[in-house]
Formats: C-alpha cells, sequence, structure tokens
C-alpha cells in the first residue's frame, strides 16, 4: 500500500470517509435494530440502506461495490449480510474515527507548541510545562511523527471499512462464481452466434451475389469475343465493363474466403490454411498436426489469426519467407505464425495485431508477440479447444 503525504487529496478524502462514516454508520445501525419491530419495512430499507453506504464509498474511496441481485427477503442469505454490516459499521467507524481524530488532533496540537502561551491549545496548559525549550522540541516532534502517522491510519481505517463492506454488501463467492459463469455462457452464445452469422452471410453472397458477378463477366467476356464489329468506343466500355467485373469478382471472393470460407467447415484448419498460405505473395512453410478438430469457434479465430497475421507480413513486414504451425496438445490449440522480416511490430501499432488480440480474448485464449527492431517476428496464440 502506498503511504499517502498528510497533505494530499487522498488524505483528506481517506479521512473524510472515517470521520463521516461515524454519523452515517450510527444513523443507518439505529434504523436498522429500531426497524427489526416492523419487518416488511425493514426489508424495503435495508436496500436504500445499502444504496446509502455504497454511495459513500464510491464517492470518497472511488469503489465500487457491485450490488446484489437476489431478492430482498428473510431467506436471502445477501439480505442478513447487509443487515449484519449495519449493525458492525458503527463499531468499525467509532473505532477508526477515535484513531484518525485522536492522530490528526496530536499532530496540531504538538506542531503548535512553539507558539506563545496564549494562542496554545488548552491541552497543552495541562500536560507540559513549555516554557522548556527541550520539552518544545519533543513535543514538536511527536506532533511531526503523528501527522506522518494519521494519513496511514486514514487509509488503514477506511481499507478496513471497505473490506468489510465488500465481504458484506456485495455478492459472496458463490453467487460471484455463478454470475462469471452466466456471463460466460452469455459471451459464448454472442461468439457462436456472431460466427454462425458469418457463415449465413458467406453462404448468401457464394450462392446470391457472386453467382450473379460470375454471370455478368461470362456475359460480358462473351460479348467481348463475339461483337468484334461495334465502334472502337463500345468495344473499349465492354472490355473495361469485363474487366471491372472480373476484377470485383475476385474482390468478393477474398472477402468471402475471409469470412469463412466453406473449406473450413467441410475439410478443416488444414485444407483451409493450406488455401491461404498458397495466396501469400511470400513462400509459407505450413505444419498442421490436429489429431480431433476443434470446435467451430475456435477453427474460424484459428483461421483468422493465421490469416490476419500474413496479410499483415505481406503488408508491412517486407519478409522473404514465413512459417506456420498449429497442434494441438491435449485441450488447447497452439498457434505459431514466424516470418523473417523487419520486426518492429507492436500491439498498438494500427497493423491489425489489436483486433487479433481482442478475438483470442474473446475465448479466452492468451497471445504473445515478440518482434524486436530488425526481426524475425513471432506471433503465438494458445486457444482452449472448447
Amino acid at each position: 500500500m502506498k503511504v499517502p503525504r498528510p497533505w494530499s487529496a487522498r488524505s483528506w478524502l481517506d479521512t473524510s470517509h472515517v470521520m463521516i462514516g461515524l454519523p452515517v454508520a450510527v444513523l443507518l445501525g439505529g434504523l436498522t435494530v429500531l426497524l427489526v419491530a416492523w419487518p416488511p419495512l425493514l426489508m424495503r430499507s435495508v436496500p436504500r440502506f445499502t444504496g446509502v453506504q455504497r454511495s459513500r464509498f464510491e464517492a470518497f474511496l472511488d469503489a465500487r461495490i457491485p450490488p446484489v441481485r437476489s431478492p430482498s427477503s428473510w431467506r436471502s442469505p445477501a439480505t442478513w449480510r447487509q443487515i449484519g454490516y449495519h449493525l458492525l459499521s458503527p463499531f468499525v467507524g467509532a473505532a477508526g474515527a477515535l484513531l484518525v481524530a485522536l492522530a490528526w488532533g496530536g499532530a496540531v496540537v504538538g506542531l503548535l507548541a512553539f507558539l506563545p502561551k496564549k494562542f496554545q491549545p488548552p491541552p497543552l496548559e495541562f500536560v507540559f510545562d513549555l516554557r522548556n525549550g527541550k520539552v518544545i522540541a519533543v513535543y514538536m516532534v511527536i506532533g511531526f511523527v503523528l501527522l506522518l502517522l494519521a494519513p496511514v491510519l486514514a487509509r488503514g481505517m477506511a481499507a478496513l471499512d471497505l473490506s468489510v463492506a465488500r465481504t458484506l454488501l456485495g455478492p459472496s463467492r458463490s453467487e460471484l462464481g455463478q454470475r462469471i459463469e452466466t456471463l460466460t455462457e452469455s459471451r459464448a452464445g454472442v461468439i457462436d452466434a456472431a460466427d454462425a452469422e458469418r457463415r449465413r452471410i458467406e453462404r448468401d453472397l457464394h450462392d446470391g451475389a457472386q453467382q450473379r458477378l460470375v454471370s455478368l463477366a461470362m456475359n460480358l467476356g462473351l460479348a467481348r469475343a463475339t461483337l468484334t464489329d461495334l465502334p472502337e468506343p463500345a468495344r473499349e466500355a465492354i472490355a473495361q465493363a469485363h474487366e471491372e467485373a472480373k476484377q470485383a469478382l475476385k474482390e468478393l471472393r477474398d472477402f468471402v474466403r475471409g469470412l469463412h470460407p466453406a473449406v473450413l467447415n467441410d475439410q478443416g484448419l488444414d485444407a483451409a490454411l493450406s488455401g491461404v498460405a498458397a495466396r501469400a505473395p511470400f513462400p509459407v512453410k505450413l505444419h498442421v498436426d490436429i489429431e480431433r478438430r476443434v470446435t467451430p469457434t475456435i477453427e474460424a479465430v484459428a483461421f483468422f489469426i493465421v490469416s490476419e497475421a500474413l496479410t499483415n507480413i505481406a503488408k508491412h513486414a517486407a519478409a522473404t519467407k514465413a512459417e506456420v504451425s498449429v497442434r494441438r496438445e491435449r485441450e488447447r490449440l497452439h498457434v505459431l505464425v514466424y516470418d523473417d522480416g523487419c520486426g518492429g511490430a507492436r500491439m498498438d501499432g494500427g497493423t491489425g495485431l489489436r483486433g487479433l488480440a481482442q478475438r483470442v480474448d474473446s475465448v479466452d485464449g492468451r497471445l504473445r508477440l515478440s518482434s524486436p527492431l530488425g526481426g524475425p517476428t513471432t506471433i503465438e496464440v494458445d486457444l482452449p479447444c472448447e
């Protein structure tokens, strides 16, 4: 824990949290005790009391305590934890406020020991004979030590209060585990839905727009070959339209292939990555060792990683060769992409690596990048198989 300085804003916020927390805790604790005689009213009031305390922690400590989503009832463990906090917090608040007040008060009294008698705080007149210079020096040293100690006490008591509040006002470990499991399942559903949507788009483009472009290119090619008696401007227009149609068809095929190639579904990663490696403008050595196929979502992520990495190498690395290795070890899929280019790749360099990292994170994978200036560059990705 970093020791705050006495004059820092953090010290005053911690002190304010502790000192204001005592009357708030006493008020809410007293109301909790009084409302025990009216259980329905207590059940409605406890979440509001908890909301006040959460606001205090967020305002002074910038700490957010996640709310509990279980219903407020006598059978809810969360309700009993909240009631327990409101009953316990006055004692925690009293101990913290007393220690912090004594520390700050002692620091002020000690540091004022050098003032003339008429300006002295009343306690000094009854404790020491301040006409003695040594006594004044000792008193000021004690005051200085307390000045340094007061922020530490304030931070410690605020941290203790926050720890108790997180335990009693926030969700329990089991509730957090259930929430994490729910979020994990929801994220998996979103990823699967997005993957299914990409497949649908790929299928629609392949069966619809791509076929129409093929037909258009064939008709223009036929017209270009047979209508030789047309005026020169017309023949040039047909030729230009034919070339544009072929280029558009090539770009559409590349786009569809990047979305989710059909060969990935039919034959798996080995065949799909072989096509990507063959289309690269530099030699690519590919090694795929997968005895048993992984889930379609993980296959799509691995394909995207290799495809995007090779695209980045072609655009930015000035490499003469690359190597791609994909292997499965038990329940993990390891992907490695290596190139002998100029290096210097960074996650924030705008070369698509951030998109790779986000795609890997979406399935709880890990990505490691090694790219010193001058090369080589290595991208290692570890993905769960399920």
